[in-house]
């Protein structure tokens, strides 16, 4: 019998892109940052801001473009989420896209040009059941990632102003947590913590006994002990 002849593999060369996904809070509600394309696939369709990467750019470059041609968002700290690469998540062929993700306090003007119709910000619990491409897979993944920093860095800190009340701080934490949390024991755990400290301001116009501002020691990314644990 003669030997049975292997066909030869030939790798398919993949395209490498990137996926921006920005958390804000609105009027007490964790939003996302969505555009909704021009172009084609899913031309019409709401999708995370992003695009595939040029040609000897640095990935970090890209998203930070990407971002600001699509919705007008720049100068923004970007940190890298996770690799998705399905073989069928784009339809034009093998894509591996690196997802960034990101916080801010203050909104900024949108902008929606080159590939996007349009850019809004969408409550994460109302954004569309089927986003272009697999980036409702990303946004799950990002929430989570987003709640598991959250017990155990200073990440809170994106998403306050300079000053902020213990109230106000626990406020974020139920957000994005999406459960109430008992006062007391919020504020003695995280004052434990020592990531934040009492300033001499004070909450002014209020109706109410002024209550104590306070403020991120610093806005520089620290990762607590394991035995540190918020919650």
């Amino acid at each position: 019998m003669g030997k049975t002849k292997k066909t030869k593999l030939i790798p398919e060369k993949p395209h490498v892109a990137v996926d921006i996904v920005i958390f804000t809070i609105i009027k007490d509600r964790l939003s996302i940052l969505l555009i909704r394309r021009g172009v084609a696939p899913f031309k019409g369709q709401w999708a995370l801001p992003g695009g595939r990467v040029n040609k000897n750019e640095p990935l970090e470059k890209a998203a930070a473009r990407e971002l600001g041609e699509e919705t007008g968002v720049k100068d923004i700290y970007l940190e890298q989420l996770y690799t998705f690469g399905a073989p069928f998540r784009d339809p034009r062929g093998r894509t591996i896209s690196v997802a960034y993700f990101a916080l801010i306090s203050k909104l900024p003007k949108l902008k929606a040009t080159t590939d996007a119709e349009d850019a809004q910000w969408f409550p994460v619990r109302k954004i569309p059941q089927r986003l272009g491409f697999d980036h409702n897979e990303i946004i799950s993944y990002a929430l989570k990632r987003l709640r598991w920093k959250l017990e155990y860095t200073n990440i809170a800190s994106n998403l306050l102003p300079k000053y902020f009340t213990l109230s106000e701080l626990q406020r974020v934490y139920e957000i994005i947590l999406g459960k109430k949390l008992d006062k007391r024991n919020f504020r003695k755990r995280i004052l434990s913590l020592g990531l934040i400290k009492p300033t001499r301001k004070k909450r002014k116009n209020v109706a109410y006994r002024p209550p104590q501002l306070w403020k991120f020691i610093t806005h520089k990314h620290i990762v607590l002990d394991k035995r540190e644990l918020v919650f």
